[in-house]
This record gives structure tokens, C-alpha cells and sequence, in this order.
């Protein structure tokens, strides 16, 4: 209450202001500005000066007029301001206030039958909201609306089905009545659409830090979502700082598309919006007419209009408002009328009016002025002014503006349709999804080095690294289908991406998470938690866990021929050489066999054993045995060798063209169930997750997980496991170590190395796969994933992995063993032991014939004469003959003389030639 003398005081200044020169002229008007519209006024006194130098129009009358300024949010004020001017004496009040105080002078103009030109005004540019003034079917109704209703419901629901927008945000700032969109929010609700509301502060940069603050990774990830489709309804100035914050902070990328609808939006504004934005940009404001020649822009009928207000490049008329345009319009439009009125001799004349005093009479010209105002119309600034018999003016045109997708700043704007509610929606707005021209459009990828997906091919200096691989090649046949460019570039942790104790991500997805890079491609797996915080296309090829291990190697065996029987079964076979010979020996000794007249055999115990071992190495020799014993037991002995023998040369066959497998690990099961070999991936890898995943799952059916897991967790994962796939590689090349890792990556290496030392195991059920991953909410998504269904389908893909994984490899990926060969040849280390045996033969045999040269010539020299000796064996014989009994037998035309002893069972046979004599 003490403010009001002081603004009273300031009100009278500024108010009862006209022409003293023309202070006794019948045409005096008042009006009522909100306190912050000072270039209303402008406006409004540029017109009455127009005007009054227009003689066409009012001929020698001259419009007087009185201003006054109130608290738009102080009804009362309004009021008594209003009944200052009636008390003037004016024939028309014209308000541009908010809606706060329009209903209190509606209902006091209804009351004096003032008519009452209102012109709605929205707080520093603000959308407006709808007023909600109260219109009677009676013609006690004397409030016109000179601006139309608000029609952002309309045109926003239009739009945006247009567009087939299905979720979206609306941000409105802090001056804005969210009452004015609820009949909006009321449609899209029937319609199912998904819409959050949220206000943006005044201190924009606080708001969105507080969300940074607050929010976890997975929190601000959906949160960027919602912010791919947003529209914006605030002033100019909030939206520009509003985009460059969030543009600034990576909130958005090049794939959001906004919306800015606001009626106050003038040509710089929308240059403006469009530089700080990136994506797409739809602006919707209100528009007016402007005459085609350029000379009659500042021409309305028989009327000049000021040029400050008229031209285009005039930095004041670059800056008027919504409501600057409707007050001239006003001003002109009540100066037709009161032509009307001149010529029609009906004028009356107004009175001093008293608003406060029961006794008041209403202006009887009240009605008659009314009427002429509202079947008047005019062409002005806002084109054409006219009332409906609501009291309204129908007349409103909506510009909806455009850019493309993009990450250009400054990029152009285009006119993309107009709407009016009489025939809606002039133009096509389909949000067209993109399509197979992508031409100008440069991504910037992200990547990781792993073959044979993406390797570095070129490496010169001073200029950009060329990279080869099968992704490369995948994104190049996107490329050149689609049209687009993109420069490509490594992460520089060099790793895939894994959530931190932070909430954020590292690696390949971290740099699609903060917007550094569009796409990102490599052996990049999809999972469960990359696809929380980006987007993927469909798999183009499939994805199992694999293990690299080393293969057994060949050594060099001199005695490979020794191999194909163990130790111990050589032992058991030569004391079974040793015992059949024995008892051969004593076979013979217990039952002597009988010898042939001039046999030379003896069956001494060395000969039996000469003659088993001849028989087992299929030698042959004399039979000299022919009891039936002994044939049994020569029987058996000929068939176990004969077994033996078989048996030893079937294997010493295959133990001299193939190697012997040595390891025992050929699946995932067998690798998990052993201990002797250590394995590990790399890192915090997406194998590592999902080992871990699997193996502490409780309800996991399969144990091979946790058997992993115990093994890869050692020393909470240190010991076992690297930090890069290329590590893993050499300690599997150069230690005891199997690798767990893509089984399409160790394929490749298996195939290319060029010892072919490694082979290969792995799942043969694919549950995942390769994908392209994208920011959240990439438009280039669904097109990517259908250019690659299309190679699939067409059989490129398959030439390209053929290219990076040929069948007929030099290597053999599942094999444990070496099987590298040129040829079938055996070489001389197979045989190196055979020549060894050979070469101790002779040096043994050489060794002996020595020993036996020299004994037998140590021997000789004490051996008596020649004929001493024959002389001495003759009696010797003669002495046997007569003390052993003789039996002479026949046999075969010899005859043979048989001594037997029976007692010593010793037997001695000699043979003597020539033919039978008679008895």
C-alpha cells in the first residue's frame, strides 16, 4: 500500500499526455501498458502520429490520446487506471497487459459500455497462455481481442503427429503458465504418447549440473534418450541458452530433434537457434504477410506506415514484438472506425464518466461505437484485422521452419509448411527415417586394434593411419552404399568399454557415451550392458568363446623304434627270449633227440638260445629238435612271435608318419576339469564378464563355468589373465598357457601363424554376436542394420569373412598335432636310432672278433704237435670203443654206432661212411 502513491505520481506523469495544441479535439483515446512494455508505447504513439498526419482518413480531426502504466499482476491498479481515463473522457480504451488483470477491465468495460481493445501479453516474450475471459451471449460484451486465440495446442499436436512422435519431453520455463498446454497433454494422453514435463530454471548452468550430480550413468543415458525428441516452450532468450548448455554438456548429439514453438520468435532469433543447435530443428512461430514489392511494404490502402516500423532492415523494427504489431493495427483500426463514424454523422460525443460513484451512467455511445469497430477491418501490420461475432479475430498464420539432421553449426533453415486454423496444415512434415543417401554426412569412428577385425594397414608419418580388417571392410560396404565419409580413430585406453566404479564407462562404448565419436566398430560384442547405454545394429557375424592353445611338437626320438612298445614289454619280451631258450635247452637235455649222421648240431645251452631269438626275428634256421615237446613249445613260442612282431611293425608305422597326441584338452570341458595348464582372458573384457556372470550363478546348471572361474579369478584375476588379446597370444606361443578368448579372433591367428603352432577349441553354439554400436538413439540404426541383412542376404558377407577366413588354410585349426607335412617320406630321424643298433653291432661284433684272434692265438701256442695228437686220439677212441657197449643200426645206406649210457644220460653218435658189409 505505500507503493501505490509513489506509482501513482509516476503514472500521472507518463498518463494525460497529448497534443496541447489539439487538446479540444472529440477523438481522445486511452491507454494501458504493462510496466515492462515501453516500446508498446512507442509503438502506440508512432501510430497516432501516422495517423494524425493521414487527412484521407480523419480529414481535420487529430487523436488525442492518454497512457497509462500498471503492475500487470495488480487487477486493482488496472482498474483505477481505467476509471482515471473514463473519467477523461475517451472513446476507446486500448490494454496490452497480461491476463491477470484483462478480466477486471473486461468486466469494468462491460459496466461503463467502454469499448475495450485488449492485446494480450506474455511476460518477456514468453508463450502465451489462454486467457480464459469470460465471453456472454449477450451484447453487453464490449472486450475485443485484437490478438487471436492461442493455437500452440492445435498446432503442437499437428506437428508432432506429423512426425509420428511417440515419447518426447516438454521443457517451459519458469515464466510460463503450463496451464495453457493442458488441453494438449490431455489429447496425447488419449492418444498413448509418452510425455514428461520439466521446467528449466533461470540459472540454466546450475540445473544442469545439479543433473550430473545426481543422476548415475544409467540414470543419465535414458535421460539423453528422452532428449533425442523435446519441444521447447520459452523465450527466445531461455531456448538459446537452454541449447547451448545441453549442446555444450554432450547432452544431445546430431540425432536429437527439437522443437521451439513460440510466437515471439523473429528473424534473428531463428538465426540464432539454428547456430547453437546441432540435429534437427523444427521452429514454429507466428507469421505475417509481407507485400511482394518491396515499395509497397510500408503502404496499407490510403495509409503510410512509419518506415521505422516497416522496414525490414531497420534494427527497430528487427526487434518489435507480437504486441508492438497489434497496436498499430489497433490505433488504425480505431481510426477507420471513427471515419465511419464522421461520415455517418452518428457520432456522439463522449462524456466524462465516473466509475467510482453508484450514480454512473454507462456511455450511451458505447454500443453504436462498439459495433462500427467490430464490422470494421483493416490490412496492417499483422495483415488483416477484423472480429468475429465472438468478439475474436480469426485471423492467424503459423510458420514451421527446419533444418536437416546434422552436427553442422550454422547450417540453413528452410520453410517446411504453414498452418491456419481454417485450412490446418499446409506442407509435409514426415519425419522421414534415413534413407539410402547419406551423402555429406562424415562420422567419426571409434576403434579398437584386434585382428583380424581392424588392423592397421599404413602407418606413414605425418599422415592419417589407413586400417584394414574385416570391419573395415563391413563398414566400407556401408559406406559406399549409403554414400557417407567417416574418419576413423583408435580409444585411446585401447580397451572395448566396462562400467567403473563411477558409474561410467571406459574404452570404445565410453567414447559413444560422452558423444565423442558417432559409431564405434571392432570384434565389439553385444551385450546386456552395452545395450543399456548404446544403441547396436543387428549382428553381422556370430560370436563364441574360444581357447587358443599351443600344439604338441614333434620331438626327435633317435630310438623311435623302440616306441612302438613300452619299456617294460621290452623287458618282459627278451626275458621271454631267455626263459623259452632255457627251456628248449633243458627240453632237449631231459629227452635227447636223435641227430642225423653228419649233424654238426649240438644242444648246448648258447645254441638253444641262437635258435629262439633267430625265430622271433623271423631268421629262420636249423630245427635240429624233434621231440614232441620241444614242437610244442617251438609251436607256441612262433606264434607269440609272430603276434609281437605284427603288432610291433602295425605301430612302429604310425608312430613314424604322425606324432603322438599328447594333450588331452579338446572342448571347454575338458579344459575346466584339468589344472595342469593355466588359462585366463583378458581383463575386465566381456569374457571376463561373462565367465564371472556365469560361474557365480548359483543356479547355473552346468559347473564347467565355475570350475572356469575359479582358475580365471586367481589372485582376484592377476595371475592367470593380461590386460591385451595380443599378450595372451604370446604367452600361449612361448609358455604353458591357454588363452580364453573370441573364437573368431584365435581362428585367424591359428590360420596365419606361420609355425602353425596353435589350435583351436571352442563352443559350437553362437549366443551372441558382432555388432556396430551407436550413440543412444542414433538415427543411423534401423538403416545400418538393414544394409546389413542385405550383405547377409546376398552372400557378401560371406566373400568378405572367406577373404579374413579361408577354409583351406595352411594350418589345421582343431588339430592337436602337427600336420604339416610335405608328403609321406620318412626322414632320417626317424630312422636315426635303427642305424645307432646297427652301428653297436658291428662295433661289438668287431670288439669280439679281437677278443677271439687273440685267444685263439693264445690257445694255439700250447696246443702239442700234429702227430702226437692224431696219436693220442686214436687210442683215445680205441679205449671208448672197447668200454661201451655197440648197437649197429641201418639207416639209409650208412650205418650208425650208438653208445648209451644210461647211468650219466649222456648219448655220443658217430657216423661211418661206405656201403654195408655181409654179417
Amino acid at each position: 500500500m505505500e507503493v501505490f502513491p509513489w506509482f501513482l505520481v509516476l503514472s500521472v506523469w507518463w498518463s494525460r499526455t497529448w497534443d496541447a495544441g489539439n487538446a479540444d479535439s472529440i477523438i481522445h483515446i486511452g491507454a494501458i501498458f504493462d510496466e515492462s512494455a515501453k516500446k508498446d508505447d512507442e509503438v502506440f504513439r508512432t501510430a497516432v502520429g501516422d495517423l494524425n498526419q493521414n487527412e484521407e482518413i480523419l480529414q481535420t480531426e487529430k487523436i488525442t490520446f492518454s497512457v497509462t502504466f500498471v503492475d500487470g499482476n495488480n487487477p486493482f491498479q488496472a482498474v483505477q487506471e481505467a476509471c482515471e481515463l473514463m473519467n477523461q473522457g475517451i472513446l476507446a480504451l486500448v490494454s496490452s497487459i497480461g491476463c491477470t488483470s484483462a478480466g477486471s477491465l473486461q468486466s469494468l468495460a462491460d459496466a461503463m459500455h467502454i469499448p475495450h481493445l485488449f492485446i494480450q501479453r506474455a511476460t518477456a516474450g514468453t508463450p502465451r497462455s489462454g486467457c480464459g475471459l469470460t465471453r456472454s451471449n449477450r451484447n453487453d460484451d464490449y472486450t475485443l481481442s485484437v490478438r487471436p486465440p492461442v493455437y500452440l495446442n492445435d498446432v503442437i499436436l499437428r506437428v508432432i503427429t506429423e512426425y509420428a512422435w511417440q515419447k518426447f519431453i516438454i521443457f517451459y520455463d519458469s515464466e510460463y503458465d503450463i496451464r495453457g498446454i493442458q488441453e494438449f497433454l490431455d489429447r496425447v494422453s488419449q492418444q498413448g504418447m509418452d510425455v514428461a514435463l520439466q521446467k528449466v530454471e533461470n540459472n540454466i548452468n546450475k540445473m544442469i549440473t545439479t543433473l550430473f550430480d545426481t543422476m548415475r550413468i544409467e540414470e543419465l543415458n535414458r535421460y539423453r534418450d528422452t532428449l533425442r525428441r523435446a519441444i521447447l516452450v520459452m523465450n527466445p532468450a531461455t531456448a538459446k541458452s537452454f541449447i547451448t548448455e545441453v549442446v555444450e554438456t554432450n547432452l544431445v548429439a546430431f540425432d536429437c530433434h527439437w522443437i521451439i514453438i513460440n510466437e515471439e520468435i523473429n528473424d534473428m532469433d531463428v538465426q540464432e537457434l539454428v547456430r547453437r543447435s546441432i540435429g534437427r530443428l523444427t521452429i514454429i512461430r507466428q507469421t505475417f504477410p509481407v507485400p511482394q514489392n518491396i515499395s509497397q511494404r510500408c503502404f496499407r490502402g490510403n495509409h503510410r506506415i512509419s518506415s521505422t516500423l516497416c522496414d525490414p532492415k531497420d534494427p527497430f523494427a528487427q526487434n518489435m514484438e507480437i504486441s508492438n504489431l497489434y497496436i498499430y493495427d489497433t490505433v488504425l483500426l480505431l481510426a477507420n472506425a471513427f471515419h465511419k463514424k464522421l461520415e455517418d454523422r452518428k457520432w456522439h460525443s463522449m462524456a466524462s464518466l465516473s466509475c467510482i460513484r453508484k450514480s454512473s451512467k454507462p456511455w450511451q455511445g458505447g454500443r453504436s461505437m462498439l459495433e462500427t469497430i467490430k464490422k470494421g477491418g483493416v490490412s496492417g501490420l499483422t495483415g488483416e484485422l477484423e472480429f468475429g461475432e465472438n468478439g475474436g479475430n480469426p485471423n492467424v498464420h503459423f510458420e514451421i521452419l527446419g533444418t536437416n539432421y546434422g552436427e553442422e553449426l550454422g547450417r540453413g533453415i528452410r520453410k517446411l509448411g504453414c498452418w491456419n486454423p481454417v485450412t490446418g496444415l499446409n506442407g509435409s512434415l514426415t519425419d522421414k527415417k534415413l534413407e539410402n543417401n547419406m551423402r555429406g554426412v562424415v562420422l567419426r569412428v571409434v576403434t579398437v586394434l584386434e585382428e583380424p577385425f581392424v588392423m592397421v594397414s599404413e602407418n606413414v608419418l605425418g599422415k592419417p593411419k589407413k586400417y584394414q580388417g574385416f570391419s573395415i571392410d563391413v563398414l566400407d560396404a556401408l559406406s559406399n552404399y549409403l554414400g557417407f565419409n567417416y574418419d576413423i580413430y583408435v580409444a585411446p585406453d585401447h580397451k572395448y568399454g566396462s562400467p567403473q566404479e563411477d558409474g561410467t564407462w571406459n574404452g570404445l562404448v565410453g567414447e559413444l557415451v560422452f558423444k565423442r565419436a558417432d559409431i564405434g566398430i571392432s570384434a565389439l560384442t553385444i551385450t546386456p550392458d552395452r545395450e543399456n547405454v548404446v544403441d547396436f545394429t543387428t549382428r553381422y557375424m556370430d560370436y563364441s568363446v574360444g581357447v587358443l592353445l599351443r600344439r604338441a611338437e614333434k620331438t626327435v626320438d633317435m630310438f623311435a623304434c623302440l616306441a612302438p612298445f613300452d619299456l617294460s614289454l621290452w623287458a618282459c619280451i627278451a626275458g621271454t627270449v631267455l626263459l623259452v631258450g632255457l627251456l628248449v635247452y633243458l627240453l632237449n637235455w631231459l629227452n635227447p633227440p636223435r641227430l642225423q649222421m653228419g649233424s654238426m648240431s649240438s644242444t648246448t645251452l648258447y645254441n638253444s638260445m641262437w635258435f629262439v631269438y633267430g625265430s622271433f626275428v623271423q631268421q629262420g634256421g636249423e630245427v635240429p629238435y624233434t621231440t614232441l615237446a620241444t614242437r610244442m613249445m617251438m609251436g607256441a613260442w612262433w606264434l607269440f612271435a609272430l603276434i609281437v612282431i605284427s603288432s610291433y611293425t602295425a605301430n612302429l608305422a604310425a608312430f613314424l608318419t604322425i606324432t603322438r597326441i599328447e594333450s588331452s584338452i579338446q572342448s571347454l570341458q575338458d579344459l575346466s576339469k584339468q589344472t595342469d595348464i593355466p588359462y585366463g582372458t583378458v581383463l575386465d573384457s566381456a569374457v571376463y564378464e561373462h565367465v564371472r556372470m556365469k560361474g557365480m550363478n548359483p543356479f547355473e546348471r552346468d559347473s564347467m563355468y565355475s570350475q572356469m572361474w575359479r582358475m580365471i579369478n586367481r589372485s582376484n584375476g592377476s595371475e592367470n589373465n593380461v590386460l591385451e588379446s595380443q599378450a595372451g597370444i604370446q604367452k600361449v606361443k612361448y609358455g604353458n598357457y591357454a588363452f580364453v578368448w573370441d573364437a573368431a579372433v584365435l581362428e585367424y591367428v591359428a590360420i596365419n601363424d606361420p609355425d602353425c603352432s596353435f589350435y583351436t577349441i571352442g563352443n559350437t553354439v553362437a549366443d551372441r554376436g558382432y555388432g556396430i554400436a551407436l550413440q543412444h538413439g542414433s538415427p543411423y540404426r534401423d538403416v545400418f542394420s538393414q544394409r546389413i541383412l542385405e550383405l547377409q542376404q546376398n552372400g557378401d558377407m560371406d566373400i568378405l569373412k572367406h577373404k579374413w577366413w579361408p577354409k583351406n588354410g595352411q594350418c589345421d585349426l582343431y588339430s592337436s598335432v602337427d600336420t604339416k607335412q610335405k608328403g609321406g617320406a620318412l626322414d632320417i630321424k626317424s630312422f636315426a636310432g635303427v642305424f645307432c643298433i646297427l652301428a653297436a653291432g658291428i662295433v661289438l661284433s668287431c670288439f669280439i672278433a679281437m677278443l677271439e684272434t687273440w685267444w685263439n692265438k693264445r690257445k694255439g701256442s700250447r696246443v702239442p704237435s700234429k702227430e702226437a695228437s692224431s696219436l693220442q686220439n686214436e687210442t683215445t677212441t680205441s679205449e671208448r670203443r672197447n668200454s661201451w657197449p655197440l648197437r649197429p643200426c641201418l639207416k639209409l645206406g650208412t650205418i650208425t654206432w650208438r653208445s648209451q649210457a644210461s647211468s650219466h644220460g649222456l648219448h655220443q653218435s658217430s657216423q661211418v661212411g661206405g656201403p654195408l658189409d655181409d654179417p
